[in-house]
């Protein structure tokens, strides 16, 4: 499914959507489909899977380990594209990663990979927009969206320019730091949403963790909320894990309504 399609399909109900981040073969291969599974039947609308690199630059510690699991566990380009080919679901699928994997596997190889197995866009957080001319020449060419960051520390010149690259959804980053679960919202994340004015669908992400978070990013002008360690945390714990993963995902997608 485009995410296009879906962003469009919430909007018609009001309602924002849910991202949900996990990184694929985290604790190991066979968990992730059922991890999958529950975070859809919680309320997610759009998955975003991981694949491991052994440098993730932009995540904190909660996906770093995240990440060593997997890797430790077998995870390879290979087997995460064997492994999303084989999910069965019905919402957009997102592969967040690092260049160098994809600049090693080709780069028309790898979007061709992401098409046959399913995957609707890419979030590479290390390629700067400035960069990305080849990748997303590839992209557009097999109709699979290439998503950009946008922090509070980007000029309104750079936003200007990125927009005019990004398709899908454009990546909020709420706060500057790296990823991980916070107990607040900051002001900043209301400031940076009235900065990028676009058609393109705003999802919010860095520190969002419940329900009523979200709704104040979705109140702030959030088409989307992105929630990525939160639930990490839960696969990291080992308890219930796709019970509690599946709660949690019900308090955020209720927040995500904005009733």
């Amino acid at each position: 499914m485009k995410l296009s399609t879906k962003f469009n399909e919430l909007k018609a109900k009001n309602e924002a959507a849910l991202l949900s981040y996990v990184c694929a073969g985290d604790p190991d291969i066979g968990s992730t489909p059922g991890i999958v599974d529950a975070l859809i039947k919680g309320g997610a609308d759009i998955i975003e899977l991981g694949l491991p690199f052994s440098d993730p630059v932009a995540d904190g510690p909660t996906i770093q380990e995240a990440s060593e699991r997997a890797l430790k566990a077998g995870m390879n380009p290979d087997r995460y594209f064997e492994l999303v080919a084989s999910l069965n679901v019905d919402v957009p699928l997102v592969c967040m990663t690092y260049y160098n994997l994809v600049f090693q596997r080709g780069l028309e190889k790898f979007v061709e990979d992401c098409v046959s197995s399913g995957i609707s866009g890419l979030i590479i957080p290390d390629l700067p927009a400035e960069e990305s001319e080849d990748l997303a020449k590839a992209c557009a060419n097999k109709d699979v969206d290439l998503i950009f960051l946008i922090s509070p520390v980007t000029t309104d010149q750079r936003i200007k320019m990125i927009l005019e690259k990004c398709s899908g959804f454009v990546y909020i980053v709420s706060r500057l730091g790296v990823t991980g679960a916070r107990s607040d919202v900051t002001d900043a994340t209301a400031q940076i949403l009235s900065r990028v004015k676009t058609d393109v669908p705003k999802a919010v992400g860095f520190g969002i963790s419940n329900g009523e978070q979200a709704l104040k990013v979705v109140s702030a002008g959030a088409d989307g909320v992105i929630v990525g360690s939160a639930f990490v945390d839960i696969i990291a714990s080992g308890e219930n894990v796709n019970q509690r993963l599946e709660e949690l995902a019900k308090d955020i997608k209720n927040g995500c309504r904005n009733d």
